[in-house]
């Protein structure tokens, strides 16, 4: 049989599963001075360190001989389209990038991406988040995506304001207790969450 005919798959369907999920079509890609920079960090940390230590290691493999039972060579070149995919990735997401500084925000009334907000719900559980972008999410630190339904239901609202969170569960009523727009990119507390 052709050898054709009896390809394995390469996976490479599994390495774009771990991409964060893309933005609605015609939304903007808000993101806090501090996300813009990890994800500049990032694609510059691949572009200057990984990928020439990955380039150097294909090019010796290379010079092993048979190329197709040289784990090193295969591997490396797997290596290298992951991480030219994630440098592709994330430059098209910092050309996209609209940068919004929750500093500057004037308005501290209301709930505006970049608002770290303290809200209730109907079990009267307090629950602390920042309205951060997609790719700054981050549930375990109180960080959310300002696309999420919890961000969505929030936005714009005011401290006393009782907000519809529609979810599959049905609709859910939060009420907003506190909003700050203190540094944000410095949010790094887990989310509060207590019962009063």
């Amino acid at each position: 049989m052709s050898k054709a005919f009896t390809r394995e798959p390469s996976g490479d369907d599994d390495e774009q599963d771990e991409a964060p999920a893309g933005l609605p079509p015609g939304t903007k890609n808000y993101m806090r001075p501090s996300g813009f920079a990890a994800l500049r960090e990032e694609r510059d940390h691949l572009l200057r360190v990984e990928r020439p230590k990955v380039v150097e290691i294909v090019s010796w493999a290379a010079g092993n001989g048979d190329r197709s039972e040289n784990g090193d060579y295969l591997y490396g070149k797997k290596r290298l389209r992951e991480i030219d995919r994630r440098i592709r990735f994330l430059t098209k997401r910092l050309e996209s990038a609209v940068v919004v500084d929750p500093a500057q925000q004037t308005r501290h009334d209301r709930v505006y991406f970049g608002a770290t907000v303290t809200y209730a719900n109907a079990r009267d559980q307090e629950i602390t988040v920042t309205i951060v972008g997609i790719d700054e999410a981050d549930m375990d630190r109180g960080l959310i995506s300002w696309i999420s339904p919890v961000a969505r239901a929030l936005l714009k609202a005011e401290i006393g304001d009782q907000v519809h969170l529609r979810s599959p569960g049905g609709v859910e009523i939060l009420e907003v207790l506190e909003i700050r727009y203190a540094d944000a990119s410095s949010a790094s507390q887990p989310a509060r969450s207590s019962v009063t």
